[in-house]
């Protein structure tokens, strides 16, 4: 397994502090939410790009790419009913396949519940559509890139579209680019009607990128989620990406929750 770690779980570190020591703990990649580095990806200059990779890659750790892609943003919506808004979001996007690329990556997650529900008035089709077409704007970009754009589906809790891995593949299949996949997230496959390892098993073809962590918002291990059956489903479908630790409760510590990760994920393989 390659293994990922996202960098907003370290709040408050410096990111050579960040690469050095997650390459301590035994990860080679890490994961970067655009908000830890300014407000909007475009305010993150070309030479602050290229400094960010340079202090990853001298601790010997790759900056894999991006999630939380719209958070904290105002003025984009991938289900607007509006083609104007639409249009921005794509490419936004395709700034945030600019960044990436720039800093070594070729990864893109799109979670962003708040920033993809569908729009009061309008119907779930209707909003694919839309999510569609605002996709459609940052293809060129991707392509450029290398980047692959992933899409991540979410928990009802969290938003109203793009709910099952099912739902995510069927709109890479209507897309139909080779830069546009799918991603899968264990907490958001709990509450799918099949068992996790299933889940990975139907969605291969799809499939390019994975978050580890646990319902309960914690880190894997941290909860009563049972890892080796998921890591036993991604070796059946020959899985050689990233597997990335995504948290969302920062108790009781990034350097906790770091270590005891890795240390649990390497015990299931």
């Amino acid at each position: 397994m390659k293994y990922a770690i996202c960098n907003e779980t370290f709040e408050g570190w410096e990111h050579a502090r960040v690469c050095a020591r997650i390459a301590e703990l035994g990860y080679t990649g890490l994961e970067v939410a655009p908000f830890t580095l300014a407000p909007r990806i475009t305010d993150v200059s070309a030479a602050r790009r290229s400094e960010l990779r340079k202090q990853a890659e001298a601790a010997g750790v790759q900056i894999i790419g991006l999630h939380w892609l719209l958070a904290k943003t105002e003025g984009f919506q991938l289900t607007s009913a509006d083609p104007a808004v639409r249009k921005r979001t794509g490419l936004y996007l395709a700034e945030m396949a600019s960044a990436a690329a720039d800093m070594g990556g070729d990864i893109l997650v799109l979670g962003s519940p708040f920033q993809r529900n569908i729009p009061e008035g309008y119907t779930r089709a209707q909003a694919e559509d839309f999510a569609l077409d605002s996709l459609s704007h940052c293809l060129p970009a991707l392509e450029q890139g290398r980047v692959n754009l992933c899409l991540e589906p979410l928990t009802p809790a969290e938003t109203n579209f793009m709910n099952t891995a099912a739902e995510g593949a069927a709109m890479c299949r209507r897309l139909a680019h080779p830069y546009v996949k799918l991603h899968l997230d264990v907490k958001a496959m709990s509450v799918e009607t099949k068992p996790t390892p299933d889940v990975i098993r139907e969605n291969k073809e799809y499939f390019r990128h994975f978050h580890a962590n646990d319902p309960n918002k914690r880190g894997p291990g941290f909860g009563n989620t049972d890892f080796k059956p998921i890591f036993q489903a991604l070796r059946d479908v020959n899985y050689t990406n990233w597997v990335s630790v995504e948290v969302f409760d920062y108790s009781p510590d990034p350097d906790t929750i770091a270590r005891e990760s890795i240390r649990y994920m390497r015990e299931c393989e």
